[in-house]
């Protein structure tokens, strides 16, 4: 039986005709503040917080509810004698409901000219106080913290005369699901604002990621899959979608996977991307030309994949993707014109993305009961830091195209061998038990075209096997880390055969 709630809220959607439902039921409305107010504009009745605990209001409203005439009344257990005994000789009436939603915090310091004080001043004490306490006693009290919750509060209300057990018990579990996001949050902006990185790896890692939307399935049908924000990301989706169908799980990784390494090209380029790996890279004088190199370099493994551009689309180029079956386009921006052309392709999904990659400040993976964790891969792709170990430098066209080669490898799973030839990429082979294994399949994947190739390796070469087979189908100069112990094997290798070879000193291993 409900007779009394505390009602304080920030989020005042249906606010009005929840309590107006609470007040026909015969049930006393206690309130705070901008919330008390809200509901006698409404005409209905309230009973002020400070007229329950005998105490106004004091420091700016900092302190409020934090009382024992209201946190008794909520934490009281009503099947225990003691309890109600305490309560009557303390003259505390007990308190059935709490409705609370907490500060604007997110709202608050998405601002990018918020200060810390405006920040700090909007951390809430009061409500998630109340809030934990009434999801505490929840055998006892009802606890809403969602405005979608209301109806069926008061559904159950006029139905049973009670909230049922089972109810109570799903909203006390998304009310500390509440404030601990909520903490988190906090958490999570203040350690953004310290200067430096005095803590990359704190003790306690708190994450606090709300629903954007659920998934038509995962990976595979069978299982179920859903997409979690930051909340104070100052970015809105992901992508905008212009058009096609409804983005899936796979989808939104291959996105990503294309986008990431199109915005690794000062040049135009397009990135085709299949099962979250390039299959065709290419840059050009202009998106038609890098899209038309990058189909042709594989137009099997381009069948049903997904196409990234870094620079807007227009209608040539458009027109001339919807002559092959593509699952995703993705850009910066679309000419009306580009859009006309797609558009004859309902089910095409087109996504007009933001100019930064989709990848967080942390990569996260989960491990059993755990949770690995790590800085991403961000290091800047270029020719600084190079070595020269052969013999024979690489000609200016071959450092271009190992450059090219080196910002593609990255993108591959390891182990990754990546053939390159004037901007466009001649084979790929990735995701080996062996680096032989995945040199084989790039060369095989090129063909002819490996003659007059560079290679790239996301790995050092531990054995020259790599640079003979590379040499005989007529590749001219390997960049790879370097580091093995038997490096000098495959040096003497390349300077017989007449190979350039520069060690980067960094590897990109992607598992």
């Amino acid at each position: 039986m409900i007779r009394r709630a505390l009602i304080s809220v920030s989020d005042r959607t249906g606010l009005a005709d929840f309590a107006r439902g609470l007040v026909n039921l015969g049930v006393e409305i206690l309130s705070t503040g901008g919330t008390a107010e809200a509901l006698r504009s409404h005409g209905l009745p309230v009973t002020p917080v400070a007229t329950v605990t005998g105490f106004p209001e004091i420091l700016d409203g900092r302190v409020k509810t934090l009382h024992p005439h209201i946190h008794a009344g909520i934490l009281a257990r009503r099947d225990l004698e003691a309890h109600r005994r305490q309560l009557a000789e303390h003259g505390i009436g007990p308190i059935d409901l709490v409705a609370v939603n907490l500060y604007p915090f997110c709202q608050v310091v998405s601002s990018p000219q918020v200060t810390l004080e405006a920040a700090v001043e909007n951390i809430d004490i009061g409500g998630p106080a109340l809030v934990r306490a009434a999801a505490k006693n929840h055998r006892h009290v009802t606890v809403v913290v969602e405005p979608q919750d209301y109806p069926e509060v008061l559904a159950a209300l006029e139905r049973h005369g009670m909230v049922p057990d089972g109810l109570r018990y799903r909203l006390a579990v998304k009310a500390f699901r509440h404030t601990a996001a909520y903490d988190a949050t906090v958490a999570q902006w203040l350690d953004r604002q310290q200067e430096g990185d005095p803590e990359a790896f704190p003790t306690h890692l708190v994450l606090a990621l709300e629903l954007e939307r659920t998934l038509r399935y995962g990976e595979n049908p069978h299982q179920r899959a859903a997409l979690y924000r930051d909340p104070l990301a100052r970015t809105g989706p992901l992508a905008e979608q212009l058009q096609g169908k409804e983005l899936s799980y796979n989808n939104l990784l291959d996105a990503a996977a294309a986008w990431e390494l199109v915005l690794a090209f000062p040049e135009a380029a397009a990135v085709a991307v299949k099962h979250a790996t390039p299959c065709g890279v290419a840059v050009g004088e202009h998106p038609l030309e890098a899209y038309r190199k990058a189909r042709d370099a594989d137009p099997v493994s381009i069948f049903g994949g997904v196409v990234a551009f870094n620079r807007p689309l227009d209608g040539e180029t458009a027109a001339d993707m919807t002559e092959i079956f593509l699952e995703l386009i993705i850009a910066p921006d679309f000419e009306p014109s580009a859009l006309r052309a797609l558009g004859r392709r309902a089910d095409l999904r087109v996504l007009r993305a933001a100019d930064a990659p989709l990848r967080s400040s942390l990569d996260l993976r989960h491990l059993a009961e755990r949770c690995l964790v790590q800085e991403p891969d961000t290091s800047s792709a270029n020719v600084e830091g190079w070595r020269l170990v052969t013999e024979r430098p690489a000609t200016a066209r071959e450092m271009a195209d190992l450059l090219f080669a080196w910002r593609v490898v990255r993108a591959v799973r390891s182990n990754a061998i990546v053939l390159a030839r004037e901007g466009v990429t001649t084979g790929i082979g990735g995701g080996q038990t062996s680096r032989i294994g995945a040199a084989r399949i790039a060369l095989a994947a090129a063909g002819e075209r490996a003659r007059g190739s560079v290679l790239a390796s996301d790995g050092f070469l531990p054995f020259p096997d790599v640079v003979e087979e590379a040499a005989a189908a007529g590749v001219t100069a390997i960049v790879q880390p370097g580091g093995s112990l038997r490096d000098e094997q495959s040096v003497h290798v390349a300077d017989r055969r007449g190979l350039a070879m520069l060690f980067t000193g960094m590897r990109h291993f992607r598992h």
